[in-house]
């Protein structure tokens, strides 16, 4: 089965695949790490091993190599979609995208994201003196330092000087 070039092509289909059929469809996830090998350092005889002890580099592993799986399948119609990637931030994001993709096959209804709307005025009420506030005073003009200060923060002081001898 070929695999999809793209997260983003996979995650398109897979949505749609998702919503087309979703008591049927099933996502799978394979995760698969190879283990860390070394890179051995070439045998010499006794005699040059000595010599040369200070030249050769000490044996050196390389990290662990690991690639992610996602595969999407819908066994009536026969329909699998496949993706595989190696890149960790890459597998962050895919894994979270799961959360929202289960949501679909679990019949949950997925919350979109609105757009950020501004707050509207809350209306006065008798309790703020018809409209005078809310009573709490923010300060205006005063520097981040001067904040910090007020609220007993870590500002800078002055350095102290050690005993000289």
């Amino acid at each position: 089965m070929p695999y999809y070039a793209k997260s983003e092509d996979w995650l398109q289909q897979s949505s749609l695949l998702l919503q087309a059929r979703p008591s049927t469809t099933r996502i799978t996830t394979r995760y698969h790490l190879k283990p860390a090998r070394r890179v051995r350092k070439p045998k010499k005889s006794d005699q040059d091993a000595t010599a040369h002890e200070a030249q050769l580099p000490e044996a050196q592993e390389k990290p662990p190599r690991g690639h992610l799986v996602l595969k999407t399948y819908e066994p009536h119609s026969g329909v699998t979609l496949k993706y595989k990637t190696s890149k960790a931030a890459e597998v962050t994001r895919l894994i979270q995208m799961l959360g929202t993709l289960g949501r679909r096959m679990a019949a949950v209804p997925v919350v979109e994201k609105a757009e950020d709307e501004g707050m509207a005025d809350a209306p006065p009420t008798e309790a703020d003196g018809a409209g005078a506030g809310s009573g709490v005073q923010t300060p205006v003009g005063q520097t981040q330092q001067q904040q910090q200060q007020q609220q007993g923060g870590g500002g800078k002081g002055k350095k102290k000087k050690g005993g000289r001898r």
